[in-house]
């Protein structure tokens, strides 16, 4: 495609070169550049792609989009943007003929619920017998085909190629889990949503946002991209606050949440220790709902769920179905060892709420001592501190032991942060021991129960490594807890 033909919707200046070169993939990593490549220089967190312009040349590029004043002595194109992540956002879609137009577009947004939300859409799309891919937490699923994504939302460029992958493949129907990262970033700048969902917003990733109204801020980005249906949780209080933002908007406000004043709501909850009955009252109609996962948290998650699928036209009874269908999500409560009332639990609940939803979901059906396993992966900011001590707060209250140990502390300094959970869950009177190996507080945890508790291993869920320093090491709980248990079991039988 020749690269005029690229920069049709965008304001630019040529800086050198030539508009009527060929270009044969456009990407913003010097390692990807392919002959007759557009290299787009876009800054990042570490590195700047300015720095790697040179880089990108020797590997073939013919073209590069540039956002500030740089030299190039080599024979090549040069265009200069005022944003080049929003070029490269614009430049990706023009290359891969505008994907997000081809197929019916949902993305997920929020601080929690995102991955099981888009699981249940996912088996609803499927038992009404339509292809659907998933962009998200554990990857990019396009039928059978699994691929690992290096961010929850990838950059636009890759957003740009899965999507023509899944059309290619004959899916028409696309699922997106949409951090704020990535609107923040311009990540889906050039996407057609035809269905943003907002689930939720509570304190996370505020060492790029700085505070909460600029976390909101971020989320609420998606709701400028969306052409027919927005869909809130009206509960939540940030979500009160973006109803206010689209209500006047030609995009369909649609609501959901506990209560009657919500187009969505549920009605005689019944709650078990591996499931949630409920009635679901629609514009519609009624209908029984039966969830496979535990809590109010998963009430509200398939609510998002099913008024999606409504709105894209799917009926209730196969909506009903496809919820049913969902026996469970890898690393979401996902009870991985049971013998009576014995059980141990791994969930993705890495900040303060999830963390308290998912102790207080649990806590019913303790009958011995509710064991938890957890550490904070936070940055050394003074939100990072708060994020930590929030969490000891939450663990404090609701678990009868904790054991303080590494998340994936990546370049920061483990005993620092090990040492403010610990700090923060003696303020609160936390009964803890603190293990800076996480394998072996996991391992600890096992070794000190006892035959009616329960052990939460909360913050990794469905992740299989861990992060330290600059290396990501194999970790899988599920392993470690089952090696455990046979190790006990050899020396002093099941239970003490």
């Amino acid at each position: 495609m020749l690269l005029s033909s690229l920069l049709k919707n965008m304001e630019f200046s040529l800086v050198k070169g030539n508009l009527d070169v060929e270009i044969a993939n456009v990407t913003s990593d010097s390692r990807e550049v392919a002959n007759n490549g557009l290299f787009v220089a876009i800054p990042g967190f570490v590195v700047d792609g300015h720095s790697f312009i040179n880089k990108a040349i020797d590997k073939g590029a013919t073209a590069v989009i540039v956002d500030r004043d740089i030299t190039i002595s080599n024979d090549i194109t040069v265009i200069r943007v005022n944003n080049c992540r929003l070029a490269l956002a614009s430049v990706s879609a023009q290359f891969y003929g505008e994907p997000t137009k081809n197929l019916h577009l949902v993305g997920i947004t929020g601080t929690n619920g995102k991955t099981s939300t888009s699981y249940f859409l996912k088996s609803i799309f499927e038992e009404a017998n339509k292809a659907i891919g998933v962009i998200g937490t554990m990857g990019t699923i396009m039928g059978d085909k699994v691929l690992q994504n290096k961010n929850t939302t990838p950059e636009s460029s890759e957003v740009q190629k899965l999507m023509k992958s899944m059309i290619d493949e004959g899916i028409d129907q696309c699922v997106m889990e949409v951090s704020s990262h990535a609107l923040e970033l311009n990540r889906v700048a050039e996407c057609n949503f035809n269905i943003g969902i907002f689930t939720n917003l509570t304190p996370d990733h505020l060492e790029l946002h700085k505070s909460m109204e600029e976390y909101f801020l971020a989320k609420a980005k998606l709701f400028d991209l969306t052409n027919d249906y927005n869909i809130i949780n009206m509960d939540d209080e940030y979500g009160a606050k973006l109803i206010k933002m689209v209500e006047g908007q030609t995009t369909k406000l649609i609501t959901f949440g506990l209560s009657e004043q919500a187009d969505f709501y549920p009605s005689d909850i019944q709650y078990e220790f591996d499931h949630t009955r409920f009635i679901l009252n629609t514009p519609e109609g009624k209908k029984h709902i039966k969830v496979n996962l535990p809590g109010e948290i998963y009430v509200y998650n398939s609510l998002a769920a099913i008024a999606s699928a409504y709105c894209s036209g799917i009926d209730l009874e196969t909506i009903r179905k496809g919820i049913d269908k969902v026996d469970g999500i890898k690393g979401r409560m996902e009870v991985i060892y049971k013998r009576g009332d014995y059980s141990v639990i791994v969930d993705f609940s890495h900040t303060e709420d999830a963390l308290e939803k998912a102790l207080t979901t649990i806590r019913p059906y303790v009958k011995g001592k509710l064991i938890l396993v957890f550490g904070v992966y936070a940055d050394a900011s003074p939100n990072g501190k708060k994020k930590r001590e929030g969490m000891a707060k939450v663990a404090s209250q609701f678990a009868d032991f904790s054991i303080v140990t590494s998340d994936n502390p990546k370049n920061y300094d483990p005993y620092l942060i090990i040492r403010e959970i610990s700090e923060a869950m003696v303020r609160n009177n936390g009964n803890y021991k603190a293990i800076l190996n996480r394998e072996e507080a996991i391992q600890y945890a096992v070794e000190v129960s006892e035959e009616n508790d329960i052990i939460l291993i909360a913050g990794k869920g469905h992740e299989t490594s861990q992060i330290i320093g600059g290396k990501e090491i194999p970790f899988n709980e599920t392993e470690i807890v089952m090696e455990a248990l046979k190790s006990r079991m050899k020396v002093a039988g099941a239970f003490r």
